[in-house]
This record gives structure tokens, sequence and C-alpha cells, in this order.
């Protein structure tokens, strides 16, 4: 009765025996020294070599054959690796010349910048705010200036037109004061000359 319960599992074991080792027998066909990666190489080697006592017998032709192998991978390795340094060096180059070029454009757009915010006057660089600040004073400045010289003008219009009429007034006065002395005058000198007559019939 405890063999009959058993034998299903025995069966089990032996199938999955068999499946390991068919598979482990496929993995050993299909390892090759001459083909594949150089770890599959030495696994080639450590499952083919033939065992004594602790040690492994390993055919010379196979430890020269992976040698080469394994010389002829560091070699691509190498090769890929300078390659790899030589692409990183060039891109460096690419990226320190771009980053010069970045600069270069950054400052040609800083002087663009400037240039447009800032306006020169007189052969002085000025920010737009500074230059119409500067304008409006100018013009400010010429306002008050031109309501000076209106203000000014016309003081001095009205000074003149109260001069003017001050002078007629005095050369109106002075008419008179001489056309009165010169009736004084006419009528002292014929007084004078009828005391002259009245002498003259004595």
């Amino acid at each position: 009765m405890n063999s009959a319960k058993q034998l299903p599992l025995i069966i089990l074991l032996f199938i999955f025996s068999l499946s390991s080792f068919s598979q482990t027998k496929k993995e050993k066909d299909n390892l090759s020294l001459n083909s594949g990666t150089i770890d599959s190489q030495f696994e080639f080697i450590i499952r083919r070599s033939n065992k004594y006592q602790d040690y492994k017998v390993v055919k010379n032709n196979w430890l020269y054959t992976l040698k080469a192998h394994t010389l002829d991978s560091l070699n691509a390795v190498r090769k890929d690796l300078a390659d790899t340094q030589l692409i990183v060096k060039k891109q460096d180059k690419e990226i320190s010349d771009l980053k010069s070029n970045l600069n270069n454009t950054q400052n040609d757009l800083d002087k663009t910048n400037s240039e447009k915010d800032n306006m020169a006057l007189f052969g002085m660089q000025m920010s737009k705010t500074s230059y119409n600040v500067l304008m409006w004073a100018i013009i400010g400045g010429l306002l008050a200036l031109l309501i000076l010289f209106i203000y000014k003008f016309k003081n001095s219009n009205s000074i003149t037109k109260e001069a003017k009429h001050a002078l007629a007034e005095i050369e109106e006065e002075f008419d008179e004061h001489r056309k009165v002395a010169l009736e004084r005058e006419q009528k002292v000198r014929r007084q004078l000359q009828d005391e002259i007559n009245k002498q003259k019939g004595l």
C-alpha cells in the first residue's frame, strides 16, 4: 500500500530527472569552443575536460584556442573603447564649440538688446527712459524760454507803446509851449517896437 502511494511520486521524479538530464545534454551539445561568448567557451572547456581527482585535465589546443579568442575579444573591446573615446572626444569638442557659439550668440543678443534699449546722443549711450526724460526736459526748457520771451516781448511792447505815448504827449506839450513862447516873443517884440516908435516920435 505504501509502495502504491509512492509510485506516482517516483514516476514524477524520474520524468523530471530525464527532462533535466536532456536539457543539460542539450546545453552541453550547444556549447562550442569556436562560437558563442567567451563565457560559453569557458563553460565548454570546463564541461568537456576530463577529471583527475580534484583537477581538470584540459587539452592544450583548447587552451590556446581559448587564449586566442580571449585576446581577440580583448582587442575588440580595446578597439571599441578607443573608438568610443574618439567619439567622446569629438563630442566634447562639438559641445565645447556649441558652448562657445552659444556664448557668442548670447553676447550678440545682449549687445543687440542693449542697443535696442539704449539710444546714442552726442556719442553717449543712454537708456530710452533717460533719453525721453532728457528730450522732454529740453522741450520743457525751450517752451519755458518761449513763454518768457513772449512775456518779455509783450512787456517790452507795452513799455514801448507807453513810451511812444508819453513822447507824443511831451512833443505836443513842447509844441504848445513853443507856440506860447513864440507868441510871447512876438508880443514882446511888438511892445519893444512900439516903445522904439514912441521914443522916435518924441
